[in-house]
């Protein structure tokens, strides 16, 4: 029995498995077929289809290319002294989800940055994938924090920008941002020069986020261009410490100064007060970033007087020795009255530009067809870019001398109803300390001959240089812009602010324009005395001794010789007011 069980169960181990039917058997082999073709199809697919992107997805995990910033250009004054330069410093970065600090390292890391740890951690929470721990920190201080050894931070070499001179030049050079790129003034207008190009390198980085290889050559920065302006810095120095002292003397509310090369047109000094420091970037205020000589525009006064009377004698309607009646003091036009100050009877032309008489001047002005005038002060630069390039730069406003009735043409014959910024009236004088030529104006400096445009003749400017130096002796007006020495010659301005509606009763600009040496003038100085309040107002008595103390030292810096040998100074008694026309 048992044998017989035995060999039952040997006949079924022996058994054959049963046999696949014909149609089961195609069914399963279709199946894997398909199955085959599919991973084919796949393969085939990403191979060809979606290679670049998968390969793309690969090296975005693994490659990094890394920017090598480009120093940025120096700007430098025309001896080329700096006054911008780009310095290398560090900055610590890292990836957030790879920062990996105790508290203590965090703690120790804030002491060494200078701030909270608190603040540290509401910075990478703001954060993405990326994170700016600090910028621009010194790389003493960037080795300190790397001694703390914190899992996933990195440092990086960058470029600060410093300014030598501080506030003696921010206005003019504006600053850059935290990437080295301009934000104002010429650092913005200029930034495809000093800026340059970054370069690069392309490295493999590990799971810790660690540059391990170059796979690629390195592509080398493009450092940035120098620039040089037209600045003496000695003079920028002495502008600024002039206008501030007449600023704080007269209680103003601002003030500028220009300085001229009368021959080249450079712009030697421009200053403004208040100005700012841009090594403060904590302590920016954008009242204080405003450079005004070029951005702002004012009513001129009297110092537009010049003008009327050199187109006047230029086109022979009058001579310096043509008498002009002053009609007593006042004047009535339609239904409006010029006032002199004085009661002066007849003055000859060169009196009137000397006294600055308003009436005489607006006769004079009323002796030319308006349209003569108007292109006259037009081709002096007047409501015309000066073309500085500077951003924000402002032409000022000339109306079109079809608008004009008798009492506006007269009005604007002494600078009432016409704005100018400073230097756009500094540039004008250029015309008188030439052969008539006006002469453009630059930021940067000059190598060669300047050539101008001809406004008046040769024999015009020379006789406005004659009866300009007669204004600034006793008898003119601008008799304390003398400069022991020196012959010099301009002409004083005081003009009330505009309103609405009219004028201000209590609100002033003064100001005062001229050149030195008369014989052979070098320098153009234009100052510009905002709202004083400390009792004087009239430019004879605020702008005029600003013109006469920069004048002088600025000659002596220079080396110009004098012209005006042992005559002494006639300056009026302290305290006395030589009035002028407002």
């Amino acid at each position: 029995m048992t044998f017989n069980i035995g060999l039952l169960s040997s006949r079924r181990k022996q058994a054959p498995m049963p046999e696949l039917s014909p149609a089961r058997a195609l069914l399963v082999f279709g199946l894997l077929g398909v199955l085959f073709l599919v991973l084919v199809g796949k393969a085939l697919y990403l191979q060809w289809v979606s290679g670049d992107f998968l390969q793309t997805q690969g090296v975005a995990r693994y490659v990094r290319d890394v920017e090598i910033p480009a120093c940025r250009g120096k700007i430098t004054d025309r001896s080329d002294e700096p006054l911008a330069i780009s310095t290398p410093v560090k900055s610590l970065w890292a990836f957030t989800g790879k920062l990996n600090a105790s508290d203590e390292q965090m703690k120790a890391l804030a002491k060494v940055l200078d701030t909270t740890p608190q603040a540290l951690k509401k910075r990478i929470e703001a954060a993405g994938d990326f994170v700016y721990l600090a910028k621009g920190v010194s790389p003493e201080v960037a080795e300190e924090a790397l001694a703390l050894k914190i899992h996933g931070l990195y440092d990086e070499r960058v470029y600060r920008r410093y300014y030598p001179a501080g506030e003696l030049t921010s206005q003019i050079l504006g600053f850059t941002d935290g990437g080295d790129y301009g934000q104002e003034g010429l650092e913005l207008v200029r930034q495809d020069w000093l800026g340059g190009k970054p370069g690069s390198r392309r490295v493999i980085i590990n799971r810790k986020g660690e540059a391990v290889e170059d796979i690629a050559g390195v592509r080398a920065p493009q450092e940035g261009r120098n620039l040089a302006l037209s600045l003496d810095l000695r003079l920028q120095h002495l502008a600024q410490k002039e206008l501030k002292a007449a600023i704080i003397e007269h209680k103003a509310k601002a003030g500028s100064l220009v300085i001229l090369d009368a021959q080249t047109g450079e712009v030697l000094a421009l200053s403004n007060w208040p100005t700012y420091n841009p090594n403060r970037r904590d302590e920016f205020v954008a009242a204080k970033m405003r450079n005004r000589a070029l951005i702002d525009i004012f009513e001129p006064g009297s110092t537009f007087k010049p003008f009327t009377v050199a187109i006047a004698l230029d086109a022979g309607r009058v001579k310096p020795t043509t008498m002009m009646e002053t009609a007593g003091g006042q004047w009535t036009i339609g239904k409006a009255t010029i006032n002199d100050a004085y009661v002066s009877g007849n003055l000859t032309v060169e009196q009137v530009l000397q006294r600055s008489s308003n009436i005489g001047t607006a006769k004079v002005a009323l002796m030319m067809p308006s349209e003569k005038m108007w292109q006259g002060l037009s081709s002096a630069g007047f409501g015309m870019p000066v073309n500085t390039g500077f951003p924000g730069e402002s032409t000022g406003r000339l109306r079109s001398a079809k608008s004009w009735r008798p009492i506006e043409q007269a009005t604007i014959s002494y600078g009432h109803g016409v704005s100018v910024n400073l230097l756009q009236l500094a540039r004008g004088y250029t015309i008188f300390t030439g052969n008539g030529e006006l002469k453009p104006v630059s930021l940067y400096r000059i190598s060669g001959d300047v050539v101008g445009k001809p406004v008046i003749s040769p024999a015009t400017a020379m006789e406005m240089r004659r009866m300009l130096e007669l204004a600034a002796l006793p008898g003119g007006t601008g008799v304390r812009a003398q400069v022991p020495d020196y012959r010099v010659a301009g002409k004083t301005g005081t003009a009330r602010k505009p309103e609405k509606g009219g004028y201000s009763s209590n609100k002033y600009v003064s100001s005062f324009v001229g050149f030195a040496p008369v014989s052979s003038p070098r320098l153009i100085v234009a100052v510009m005395i905002d709202e004083p309040s400390a009792g004087k107002y009239y430019g004879s008595a605020v702008a005029a001794p600003v013109f006469s103390s920069v004048v002088g030292k600025a000659l002596r810096m220079l080396g110009v010789p004098p012209d005006r040998h042992a005559v002494p100074l006639m300056l009026p008694p302290d305290g006395e007011d030589i009035v002028e026309e407002t």
